[in-house]
């Protein structure tokens, strides 16, 4: 028999307060101890995306805080000054590795652990952790870290990465990730599981609630000038300042409204500066309530991924997007999971990193014939209902219930040698 109210570990790097993936983990968390699970949290003290020690409590003293019903205990670790320095990165993760284990878990005090990665270091900790403890171990690959080593400029490393990456994924029996071409990847990894997990990401409670209360305002056709706006993480992966450089070489007005930070903020926002275009304007991140005025009065949601980023991650800022009934405009490739989403579901355009004069005509074209862009719109509806928030709980709480079953039948299945 499972026990009556499971005792779950959750390991990831962000958290709430923190934005993007902080939000969205937190969630879960909120929903698996709403279906009867006894959360623990660890994590790192806020520090994300804006690259800083938010709470100005970072350090060596582990903090344990109540939120709800989780129990969430903070570590501290390395916060890059330079989140594009290689070096930096990788003391980073190798900094959450070695304060994780100061507090090694015990048998018998969790009954499985989840185990969230792009940091390697936190896969790392958790495979050997779940072992000397006796439990089984679920992985859940949000994105691949030597992959997106490689689209944020260091392709140099990538095989070695990879190599390292792979080793620590071997050693958990229970795998999922978030896209079926990350699952793909996951595939092709030698001596990976037999069965991984589809669970895709889906749209947080208080963000959901906004939209909902939000949507009914928004035009029904595109405003002129066209209105563009970003809003999430600047990083070396979305490369957004070599779009807004190309985009600035169009002759078509529009106004590209963009909220970020990250490694790469400083340079979109001097760019800006020195340009003086006032097609651009740039802002800080916003509130969630900000964010959703600024998607349901945009006409075009941009994502874009730097050329060769390929399977490495799912942008978490496209099931707002889609939610909104904002059409997305991408720019990546077309055999990746955003290109692919974007494609196949009429959600919006895409287009390729060279073929941007392109949007003279689109911006041409939307404002002609309405219909185009609203049939974009409905498309993006309709595909965000299979990101809701129910299903995706639901994914997981199934996940976990398969799982501790591990603990019923063999102990030398829970993690892999």
């Amino acid at each position: 028999m499972l026990p009556k109210r499971p005792r779950i570990l959750v390991v990831v790097n962000v958290f709430r307060p923190d934005l993007g993936g902080g939000v969205l983990f937190a969630d879960l968390c909120d929903g698996l101890a709403a279906s009867g699970f006894d959360v623990t949290v660890r994590c790192a003290y806020p520090y994300y995306p804006q690259w800083r020690d938010i709470s100005g409590q970072n350090g060596l003293t582990i903090r344990t805080e109540k939120h709800g019903e989780l129990t969430v205990e903070r570590f501290g670790l390395y916060i890059p000054s330079n989140p594009n320095s290689f070096l930096q990165r990788l003391i980073y993760e190798a900094s959450f590795y070695l304060s994780l284990s100061r507090r090694p878990i015990r048998k018998g005090q969790f009954d499985a652990a989840l185990v969230f990665c792009p940091l390697v270091g936190s896969v790392a900790w958790a495979t050997a952790a779940a072992r000397r403890a006796g439990i089984p171990l679920w992985l859940n690959v949000q994105d691949f870290s030597a992959q997106a080593a490689a689209a944020g400029g260091f392709a140099s490393t990538t095989g070695w990465l990879e190599r390292i990456q792979n080793h620590f994924f071997r050693k958990a029996p229970f795998w999922s990730s978030i896209s079926e071409d990350m699952v793909s990847v996951l595939k092709s990894i030698p001596d990976s599981p037999d069965e991984i997990h589809l669970i895709p990401n889906w749209l947080h409670t208080s963000l959901g609630t906004l939209i909902d209360q939000s949507v009914a305002q928004r035009p029904n056709r595109p405003h002129q000038p066209v209105r563009l706006l970003y809003s999430g993480n600047i990083g070396g992966k979305q490369n957004l300042l070599a779009f807004c450089q190309k985009l600035a070489q169009l002759e078509t007005p529009f106004h590209f409204r963009i909220h970020g930070e990250g490694g790469r903020a400083d340079e979109v926002r001097t760019w800006i500066a020195q340009s003086r275009d006032e097609r651009f304007e740039m802002r800080d991140l916003t509130d969630e309530s900000g964010l959703v005025d600024a998607l349901t009065s945009s006409d075009l949601y941009v994502i874009t991924e730097r050329p060769g980023s390929g399977s490495s991650f799912v942008p978490s800022k496209l099931i707002p997007g889609m939610t909104s009934r904002t059409p997305i405009l991408a720019i990546c490739d077309p055999d990746g999971p955003l290109g692919r989403e974007v494609t196949d579901y009429g959600i919006g355009t895409r287009l390729d990193w060279n073929d941007l004069e392109r949007l003279n005509g689109i911006f041409a074209s939307i404002a002609q014939d309405p219909q185009i862009w609203r049939s974009w719109s409905e498309n993006a509806r309709r595909r965000s209902n299979f990101y809701s928030r129910e299903r995706g709980i639901a994914r997981c709480v199934q996940a976990l219930e398969r799982i501790l079953s591990l603990n019923q039948v063999d102990p030398d299945t829970l993690t892999k040698e």
